[in-house]
């Protein structure tokens, strides 16, 4: 980023050599006639969504801390394509994300990466998923100023003539592509939350967007109704059908009376 603007650089191949090297994203390779035509450009990489869960038997997702042995019970959070997120996202198309970018929408996030080998990755995300995954980490991570030297640090650009010579039944050898694949679409960037932040403060509070997603996955219920214990100031189930105004421990004490 330079004089407040972010480059968002286009790829169309997964292999492509400034794919994490920069906020970026990956379309299909069509014909200009067809984007001349004004058909959308779908993204197939590079913009993802902030997911939280609790680690239950009852999750449709497995556990980030036993790979999928079992369930710990605590919150995880992790980074998904739209295809993967449960509910399954929207697809985003470019010519939205051109637009989302200039009006802050959709931001520029860098993950680090965690003992993969990677210097860490870069995706574009909703600037509520960006604020969320601040609370959680506890900080901001800036975007890095110079990439991180790697093995295939080779940027090249090797645009051919089609070859429309059919060499079926020649004897012949297949070079694959040497360049690694860098668009990989498995969940990036995990982080696991071991408890519900306690609050026992009656007086006002602000409850940050972690907290308040945290407490509704561990308490089965939606956002907006989570409400403060009117005993203990605890976040709890305080609005919808069969809430109360008081938490479980509140009510004990006070039927014990």
């Amino acid at each position: 980023m330079e004089n407040g603007i972010t480059p968002l650089w286009v790829a169309k191949d997964r292999t492509a050599s400034l794919i994490d090297r920069a906020p970026w994203a990956r379309v299909d390779d069509m014909p200009w006639k067809d984007i001349a035509d004004g058909k959308e450009m779908v993204i197939r990489g590079g913009y993802r969504h902030l997911q939280v869960w609790r680690c239950v038997p009852s999750s449709d997702r497995h556990c980030l801390v036993s790979e999928g042995a079992g369930h710990c019970g605590a919150i995880h959070a992790d980074w998904f394509v739209p295809a993967l997120c449960l509910p399954e996202k929207k697809p985003v198309h470019i010519e939205d994300l051109v637009l989302q970018s200039a009006t802050g929408e959709s931001v520029p996030v860098y993950v680090p990466s965690r003992g993969n080998g990677r210097a860490g990755r870069h995706m574009w995300v909703s600037a509520d998923d960006r604020t969320l995954w601040e609370e959680i980490v506890g900080e901001r991570t800036p975007l890095p100023s110079v990439s991180v030297e790697e093995d295939d640090d080779v940027i090249t650009f090797a645009e051919q003539e089609i070859d429309r010579t059919c060499r079926a039944g020649e004897e012949s050898w297949f070079v694959s592509d040497a360049r690694p694949m860098r668009d990989l679409a498995q969940p990036t960037g995990g982080i696991t939350l071991s408890h519900m932040p306690v609050r026992g403060s009656r007086h006002p509070m602000r409850i940050t967007p972690v907290e308040r997603a945290a407490a509704s996955a561990a308490l089965g219920c939606p956002t907006w109704e989570l409400g403060p214990c009117a005993g203990c100031g605890q976040l709890m189930r305080r609005y919808g059908r069969y809430a109360a105004m008081y938490c479980r421990v509140c009510r004990a004490v006070l039927n014990g009376r």
